[in-house]
């Protein structure tokens, strides 16, 4: 009998096959979020000046690289393709850069270009529900404005809006450099609340397991464990890239970004840190779990061997006299059973006795 694919498995291969046979730079979108129409908001500003717009065409949208103000232009929605593809050859961007801006599976990375620097990062956060969501967003600096393309409408950049539409702080006196490092630094941020979140998860789930561990607390602590590896795999990479920021010679980024770009540096460094603790501790719970669960089980054989302990020499009295011999002289004794009884009564409290001394009981 040919073995069922579990679904989650076969959407995973559906969606790898998509590219199978396409040539490099083919536009091809691999996340779930799909069916949805590429969405616009541009934010452009100065020290003076702030405007929101929504534009109609792709005319419009390029008219925003130019100077004299700074340009946010946010592409809400992967999945269109063709709309994707047209904004890619406007701006003058690679096919292979447009291919991962659409490539959700993609792992962070910074790719320097002669006009435009390059950067995939993963958003975590959690919803209403306080599930953690996982968006993928690909950001592309230029001269005059910062490309975001992400795949949902919900994501962890309005602080930094809020900063350019209130000019608090310095983000509205500074270049794209400064807004490309305010989008990650907002990216980092966040991944601070998530690992927060996982932190109490440990907690609940360490105190589940030491009262009462169970069948379901198992299950919890193997999903628990998938979801920190996951936040691993896609946050680890971060301080790296970071780092390459920092040390880069690329004209776009300039050297007083750099010195925020350090704390950005440092912040990656402390939750590489902290993720590779929580795996550890999540490791160790299915540890506890299972050690508890011996313990739980000793407690029964335990119980269970004090037990056959008591009923072994009754059970062996009560053999003996349980035999058909026919010259069997306490057969014949007139209060022998009563006699029986009191040795059985006897030895049954005697040994509750040596148990409770010995510590068993």
């Amino acid at each position: 009998m040919k073995k069922k694919t579990p679904k989650s498995k076969t959407k995973k291969i559906q969606r790898a096959q998509k590219k199978m046979g396409k040539a490099p730079g083919t536009i091809t979108y691999l996340g779930q979020r799909e069916g949805a129409k590429s969405v616009v908001n541009i934010l452009d500003y100065n020290e003076t000046t702030f405007e929101h717009h929504k534009p109609g065409n792709l005319d419009q949208i390029v008219a925003h690289r130019e100077p004299p103000l700074v340009s946010w232009i946010d592409v809400v929605g992967l999945s269109d393709e063709t709309f994707i593809e047209k904004v890619g050859k406007r701006f003058g961007l690679n096919p292979l850069v447009m291919e991962d801006t659409v490539n959700t599976q993609q792992r962070p990375k910074i790719d320097e270009y002669e006009h435009y620097i390059f950067g995939v990062f993963k958003m975590l956060y959690l919803d209403e529900d306080n599930q953690l969501v996982t968006e993928h967003v690909a950001l592309v600096l230029m001269k005059n404005c910062v490309l975001v393309f992400q795949e949902l409408e919900d994501d962890v950049f309005n602080g930094v809006r809020e900063r350019i539409r209130t000019k608090s702080g310095r983000i509205r006196s500074r270049g794209a450099d400064y807004l490309f490092f305010a989008l990650i630094d907002a990216i980092v941020d966040h991944y601070f609340v998530v690992l927060e979140h996982l932190n109490e998860q440990i907690e609940l789930l360490e105190d589940e397991v030491y009262e009462n561990p169970t069948k379901q607390e198992a299950n919890k602590i193997q999903e628990l464990k998938k979801q920190v590896l996951k936040v691993r795999r896609w946050v680890s990479p971060v301080k790296e890239l970071v780092s390459r920021l920092i040390e880069t010679e690329h004209p776009l980024i300039t050297k007083d970004t750099k010195l925020f770009l350090r704390d950005v540096q440092d912040h990656s460094t402390e939750i590489n840190e902290t993720i590779q603790i929580y795996r550890e501790m999540t490791m160790s719970l299915m540890e506890m779990y299972m050690s508890n669960m011996s313990n739980k089980m000793n407690e029964v054989m335990k119980v269970l061997t004090i037990m056959a302990s008591i009923f072994i020499p009754l059970t062996f009295i009560a053999g003996i006299y349980g035999m058909n011999f026919k010259y069997m002289p306490e057969l014949e004794w007139h209060y022998g059973y009563y006699m029986v009884w009191a040795v059985m009564v006897a030895l049954f409290v005697g040994m509750l006795i040596f148990f409770k001394k010995k510590g068993w009981l």
